[in-house]
C-alpha cells in the first residue's frame, strides 16, 4: 500500500517552484494567494534564503507547493491510503486527506506561522540534532539538565531533536556527548519549536482551530503527538491543539504506517528529509521523492512496471495498480456533492453522472469500476481536481 509523506518547515529553498510553475497544478497559488491577501507565488520563485527562513514564509510556501505536488501526482492517478506529515506537513496530510479544505488549510497555516514567529520574538530558544544514541538517553538527559530544554522531535532510531533555551540545549548537547552520542548539530531555526515556549502560539491557534470544519479524512492519517491514526475530528482537533507544544514522533508514527501495511512512502514537498528517515525507520520500503514534475515520470515508471504474471492477489505492491486507472475531474471550482446513491465498487457507464460542483454536472467520460472518490461531499474544488478514481477493464 502507498502513503504520502508531506515536508515540514527547513526543507524550503529558494526557488522551489521555479519547475511547477508551467504546469497546470500551478493554479492553485493564484488560488492560494487570493485566500491569503498576498503573492505567495513571490515565496515559491523569488524569495531568497533569509525571507524563506522566517517562520510565516516557511510554513505557508513549504505547504502550498506540497498541495501543488500532491494535485499533479493525483493527476496522474497515483493516490494512497495512507498519510502522514512532519509537524507543518500533518496539516498537508489533514487537507490531502479531506479531513480540512483547501481554504481552511492555507488560513490556518497562515495563522500557525504568523503565531509560531510571534513566539520566537518574546521568548528566544534553538535547537539541536542528537546522533547515535537512544531516545531514552536523550530523554534522561534532558530529564536532570538545570534548563529548559526537552526532546522536540523523534526522528529516527539514533536520531532526536531537542530544543530549548540556548543554554539548556547546549548543556543538554555537551551532556549528550558525555552519554555517547556521535555528533551534536545545532539547527538554524529561530526557536524552540515543539516544547513549551509554543504555548502562546498554542493558545493562539487553538481558536482557529476551533473555528474550521474537521472531517473524519478518508483513508490513515497518523498525528504527530501520539504516533497513531485517529478518525473522529474532534480527536483531530484536541491532537492539532497540542503539537505545537508536544514532540513529533515521526519514526513512532512511521512504524505505525508500516505495521498496517504499508510498504511505499511518497514524499510530497521539496527536499527529500522524509524520504532519508523511511530509509532509516523501514529499511525494506520502497521510497520517493517527488520534487520535480520530471520526478512524475519517474514514479509512474517504478510503480507501473511491467504486469507480472501471477494472479492479482499475488502481485507485489504497487506494479499493477495504474495501467487501467482514469480519473475524472471537476470542470469548475465550486463545492463539490456527489451522486448520493453511488458506492465503491458500482459499475460506471460513460457519460453516467456523478455528482455536481455547484450546479454543474461531473459526467464520466469513461466506462469503469468506481475505486474510490477523490474529493469528499461539500469540499470545495478547484477546476480539474480530481474527483472519483476509476479502474477500467482491459
Amino acid at each position: 500500500m502507498i502513503a504520502f509523506t508531506y515536508s515540514g518547515q527547513g526543507s524550503q529553498q529558494p526557488g522551489m517552484g521555479a519547475t511547477w510553475a508551467s504546469h497546470p497544478s500551478w493554479e492553485l497559488v493564484a488560488e492560494a494567494s487570493k485566500i491569503a491577501g498576498f503573492d505567495i507565488e513571490h515565496l515559491l520563485l523569488e524569495a531568497d534564503a533569509e525571507e524563506l527562513r522566517q517562520t510565516h514564509n516557511a510554513q505557508i510556501s513549504t505547504y502550498l507547493l506540497s498541495m501543488v505536488i500532491l494535485d499533479a501526482v493525483e493527476r496522474v492517478g497515483v493516490d494512497a491510503a495512507g498519510h502522514a506529515g512532519h509537524s507543518l506537513g500533518e496539516y498537508s496530510a489533514l487537507t490531502a486527506s479531506g479531513a480540512i479544505d483547501f481554504e481552511d488549510g492555507v488560513r490556518l497555516v497562515l495563522e500557525r506561522g504568523s503565531a509560531m514567529h510571534e513566539s520566537t520574538t518574546s521568548q528566544t530558544g534553538t535547537m539541536a540534532a542528537i546522533l547515535g544514541v537512544t531516545d531514552e538517553t536523550v530523554e534522561e538527559v534532558c530529564s536532570v539538565v538545570d534548563a529548559e530544554v526537552w526532546v522536540a522531535n523523534y526522528n529516527a532510531p539514533g536520531q532526536v531533536v531537542i530544543a530549548g533555551s540556548p543554554a539548556g540545549v547546549e548543556k543538554a548537547g555537551e551532556k549528550s556527548k558525555d552519554s555517547g552520542a556521535k555528533r551534536v548539530t545545532p539547527l538554524e531555526v529561530s526557536g524552540a519549536f515543539h516544547t513549551p515556549f509554543m504555548n502562546s502560539a498554542r493558545e493562539r491557534l487553538s481558536i482557529a482551530i476551533e473555528q474550521t470544519d474537521i472531517r473524519p479524512p478518508q483513508g490513515i492519517v497518523v498525528a504527530n503527538v501520539d504516533g497513531m491514526s485517529h478518525e473522529n475530528p474532534e480527536t483531530w482537533r484536541a491532537l492539532m491543539n497540542a503539537q505545537l507544544s508536544s514532540p513529533v514522533r515521526w519514526h513512532q508514527s512511521l512504524g505505525t504506517l508500516e505495521d498496517r501495511g504499508f510498504s511505499t512512502f511518497i514524499e510530497l514537498g521539496p527536499g527529500k528529509v522524509l524520504t532519508g528517515l523511511v530509509k532509516r525507520c523501514i529499511k525494506k520500503a520502497n521510497r520517493f521523492s517527488i520534487n520535480t514534475p520530471d520526478d512524475l515520470d519517474s514514479l509512474l515508471e517504478s510503480l507501473a512496471g511491467p504486469l507480472p504474471s501471477e494472479s492479482p492477489e499475488e502481485l507485489p505492491d504497487g506494479e499493477h495498480l495504474y495501467a487501467t486507472e482514469r480519473l475524472i475531474v471537476s470542470p469548475s471550482a465550486g463545492i463539490f456533492t456527489p451522486k448520493s446513491d453511488l458506492k465503491i465498487g458500482n459499475p460506471i457507464e460513460t457519460g453516467d453522472l456523478l455528482g455536481k460542483v455547484g450546479v454543474e454536472e461531473i459526467r464520466s467520460a469513461f466506462t469503469g469500476i468506481l475505486q474510490g472518490w477523490l474529493a469528499v461531499d461539500t469540499e470545495r474544488v478547484t477546476t480539474s481536481q480530481p474527483i472519483a478514481w476509476l479502474v477500467v477493464p482491459n
